[in-house]
């Protein structure tokens, strides 16, 4: 009867080396995932990197109402980071702030005048044709070819098939005229101002641009010829300095990620001529698709357009509709289009509503006035970030004296349980930086320090249920088997409020307070974590030593010290009568 007594002792006994063993791997794998990713140090905020600061105030348009609301300005948010990314800048914050400012936060290494230049104009959306195709990347297969391109038709109508394969330009009959030399190109297919005044759809050159090459046209075929697209600063320079009425060059993607590049005529359809833009799913065919619809004016010039290129052969039949001078589509046309048109091809539901989003967002009624610019050397922000360091260290150094002058042995557990927060805090703002953009500016030091206190605390919590189980009378073991359950239930109340303060300040504030808000939540949950796989554990096996299960006087467990009650009760046994007695039934 007594092995199964003890057998069941024995399994309801706490395990903490699995605990330890769990806590350890979880580091290992975050540490080598930090070195893997070759992120080996958190991302820096523009305050302690240095930088310009770009306040952007939303307007209305003249006769607009009411356009100044959430959904323009969040894309709004999206269309300045991308073009601000263009420069090169891939660490760039742009954010709203408030019902109308947007704060534009560019890292050090940028040029503030292009920046500027950048960010406070709103972004300019046009159809123009097509004029000449090109592969993008000069390592690509000149025979190589490219998905098929999406084609425009009128909304609610069906092209036929017949049709469309003898229209639709296939893989090859894309590329067929780029064996053509880019200046030939542009001579047979730019109009002439008396073929366009005479209403002829074709186009047809004048006279004297076939007998010659105007010098304009002969710079932009070599630069269209020298353009590689798969060069960022190639792209970003291409696309500067360009007007509407201008002859451009430009880049873009086909459906299969591959660079193209374009030359690419006068705009002749701007994009606030667009009315409404939806991605939509195509429920007889199963596939995504965007609609638009025009303004009346913009229907007029989107038929003229539409009509020309219908007549021409591939790529000339193509309409590119560019963002910002790059290329985010090229459908091809096989029939006048009106004020509703449709556009096909392979769409999956996120590119057919990105497209869709920037065709919207080429009508919308609002531009940006810059309210200040604001430059931060990385020299002050390395004096501050050092300051507080500085304070950081003072208030750490004070927090473990107080644990080894007043808990003594104990004191340990708390410098390990330290040490395993501060390489998860670490390696968890080394990953977050890639990962969801994620920088460490002073606020959120501010939110690490603070998190110092915020983890003493839980210590301090179980380590003063430990001592008053020991001043109750019960051994060490005992005690701190008794003490977990209270300690643990006032540890996560208190963790919950810290953390419920933490992401209310993160939801109602904007800018450099949210990354307080974000760390202090951050640490606010590792507290819970390293508490249940570290101290613990931790606790659970030295209370097995000798050291802490006689109560050293420098354990931090000292009976006397702690004014036990005598006789400390080291178990509960039932047992018979003691020796010498009788047992009064015998009696």
């Amino acid at each position: 009867m007594a092995a199964p007594k003890k057998a069941r002792r024995q399994s309801g006994q706490p395990k903490p080396g699995r605990a330890l063993a769990l806590i350890v791997i979880i580091m290992v794998a975050l540490t080598g995932g930090m070195f893997l990713s070759g992120h080996t140090t958190p991302r820096l905020g523009i305050d302690l990197a240095g930088g310009t600061s770009i306040t952007l105030e939303a307007k209305n348009e003249p006769g607009a109402k009411n356009a100044i609301n959430p959904t323009n300005m969040n894309t709004a948010v999206n269309i300045i980071e991308r073009r601000v990314n263009g420069l090169g800048v891939s660490e760039a914050e742009v954010q709203t702030q408030g019902e109308k400012n947007i704060i534009v936060n560019i890292p050090k290494g940028t040029d503030e005048e292009q920046a500027r230049e950048q960010v406070g104009t709103t972004a300019q959306l046009f159809f123009r044709p097509v004029l000449q195709l090109a592969a993008g990347d000069p390592k690509a297969d000149p025979a190589a070819t490219p998905s098929a391109t999406p084609s425009a038709s009128e909304s609610g109508k069906k092209d036929d098939k017949d049709k469309d394969e003898k229209a639709s330009p296939s893989a090859s009959s894309s590329s067929t005229p780029q064996g053509r030399a880019v200046t030939d190109a542009l001579k047979d297919t730019t109009p002439s101002p008396s073929a366009s005044d005479s209403g002829d759809p074709k186009g047809s050159p004048s006279p004297s641009a076939s007998e010659s090459v105007d010098p304009a046209t002969k710079d932009l075929a070599a630069k269209f010829a020298a353009l590689n697209c798969t060069d960022k600063k190639q792209r970003t320079e291409a696309a500067q300095g360009t007007k509407p009425e201008d002859t451009i060059i430009a880049c873009g993607t086909n459906n299969v990620g591959q660079w193209e590049k374009y030359v690419l005529g006068p705009a002749a359809v701007a994009g606030k001529d667009v009315d409404d833009s939806k991605a939509v799913i195509d429920q007889q065919q199963g596939i995504w698709k965007v609609t638009m619809d025009f303004s009346s004016g913009g229907s007029k010039k989107f038929a003229k357009i539409t009509g020309d290129l219908s007549k021409q052969q591939p790529p000339l039949n193509q309409f590119a509709i560019v963002l910002d001078n790059n290329v985010v589509s090229a459908p091809t046309v096989n029939q006048t289009l009106s004020s509703n048109a449709e556009i096909t091809g392979s769409f999956t539901q996120e590119s057919a509503e990105e497209l869709a989003n920037m065709l919207k967002y080429g009508s919308l009624p609002l531009t940006f006035s810059e309210q200040s610019v604001d430059t931060v050397t990385a020299a002050l922000g390395g004096e501050q970030l050092e300051a507080g360091l500085i304070a950081g260290a003072i208030g750490l150094a004070l927090v473990v004296i107080y644990l080894v002058v007043y808990y003594r042995g104990l004191s340990l557990i708390a410098l390990l349980s330290l040490a395993a927060s501060a390489v998860l805090t670490y390696t968890l703002m080394s990953l977050l930086g890639p990962a969801i953009g994620f920088a460490l500016n002073l606020p959120a030091v501010c939110g690490a320090i603070v998190a110092i206190g915020i983890t003493a605390d839980s210590f301090i919590v179980f380590f003063e249920r430990i001592r008053d189980e020991v001043r109750e009378g019960r051994t060490i073991q005992p005690a701190v088997e008794r003490a977990w359950p209270r300690a643990r239930r006032t540890i996560l109340v208190s963790d919950f409020v810290s953390f419920l303060a933490a992401a209310v300040l993160f939801i109602v504030t904007v800018g450099k307070v949210q990354g307080f808000a974000f760390t202090l939540g951050l640490t606010t949950l590792l507290d819970v974590v390293v508490v249940f796989l570290v101290t613990k554990p931790l606790m659970t096996l030295l209370a097995r030593k000798k050291f802490f299960r006689s109560g050293h006087p420098w354990s931090g467990l000292d009976p006397k010290r702690l004014g036990a009650k005598p006789p400390l009760r080291r178990s509960r046994r039932t047992t018979g009568p003691a020796a010498g007695t009788v047992d009064p039934k015998e009696a």
